[in-house]
């Protein structure tokens, strides 16, 4: 007891000076912590409230309640870009995931050159998109590899990027190449907490490799997947520099992205209201789809 007493005395006497260090600490955060939310959520709350506005660069805002949400409501280019968007978002996500999880699979095991092959899949994350799309543009052309590649499967021969039906897939294709490389190390990190010692025993009790992965490597990768899904669907929601690189929207607005849209409100036209409750929109939009995410796949600790 007297031990718990001199503590306590020791303690009440390190108080004022303990508080003394937290407020200097404090105060040198303060300057960074003020910019960080005046520049992170002032825009956020200013985009939000903007979207109830009419404001243009030239007039002050004017308050019209919820009109651009009823225009919103009865644009057909806005659901036509909302269909594309999502169309994007289901290709891509889970060709990202699958990439990322095959190559993970592949190289979490020490080999030669095994680092490598790791460094050579991350590279496109650090490359840049503007530069990979403009070298996608050529791949994609009627003289270019893939439809050399198509002719000698059959398939599709012409510029995938000016046709309506196979520009979204394209678009995924380099949206998947440019985003697979930062999913397979979020799973590689999370692959080295799978206990070797179960695997070892299911493999000496005869399971196979898809047992193994389905009942031990699955459930520990279940926080890490549940993570990517988030990521890259929140990225495929808002892909935008590959569209304006490659299609411009085209053809015919078939790569019209929502994004894409709030970009040609916003600094084409100078409809900042407008653009306001399209970004609006789609960031209830992204909450949703995440929000079902966490139901579905991350439900479970």
């Amino acid at each position: 007891m007297a031990a718990v007493a001199e503590q306590s005395r020791r303690l009440r006497r390190r108080g004022p000076h303990a508080r003394r260090e937290a407020r200097i600490g404090l105060l040198f955060v303060l300057p960074a912590f003020v910019l960080f939310v005046l520049f992170r959520f002032g825009p956020s709350i200013a985009g939000v409230l903007l979207g109830f506005t009419d404001y243009s660069l030239m007039d002050s805002p004017k308050f019209t309640g919820l009109d651009n949400f009823t225009r919103l409501w009865d644009d057909p280019v806005f659901w036509s870009s909302l269909r594309v968007t999502v169309l994007y978002t289901v290709i891509t996500v889970p060709g990202t995931i699958i990439a990322a999880l095959g190559l993970a699979l592949l190289t979490r095991r020490a080999f030669r050159g095994s680092k490598l092959f790791r460094s050579i899949f991350f590279l496109p994350v650090v490359t840049s998109l503007v530069l990979a799309s403009t070298v996608f543009i050529w791949i994609f052309s009627t003289d270019g590899p893939w439809s050399t590649v198509m002719s000698w499967i059959g398939g599709h021969t012409g510029s995938w990027l000016a046709d309506d039906v196979f520009v979204v897939p394209a678009l995924a294709i380099v949206g998947i190449w440019s985003r697979f490389g930062y999913g397979m190390l979020i799973l590689l990190a999370s692959l080295q907490n799978v206990p070797r010692e179960l695997e070892e025993a299911a493999l000496t009790d005869g399971a196979g490799p898809w047992q193994r992965f389905r009942y031990i490597i699955a459930p520990s990768l279940k926080p890490a997947l549940f993570f990517l899904a988030v990521i890259e669907t929140t990225a495929s929601f808002q892909v935008f520099d590959a569209v304006y690189v490659m299609t411009g929207g085209g053809p015919a607005n078939a790569s019209y992205t929502l994004v894409f849209q709030l970009y040609d409100a916003g600094f084409k036209y100078f409809d900042l209201g407008y653009a306001s409750a399209i970004g609006l929109a789609l960031f209830v939009l992204t909450l949703i789809v995440a929000i079902i995410q966490r139901l579905v796949i991350g439900k479970e600790k």
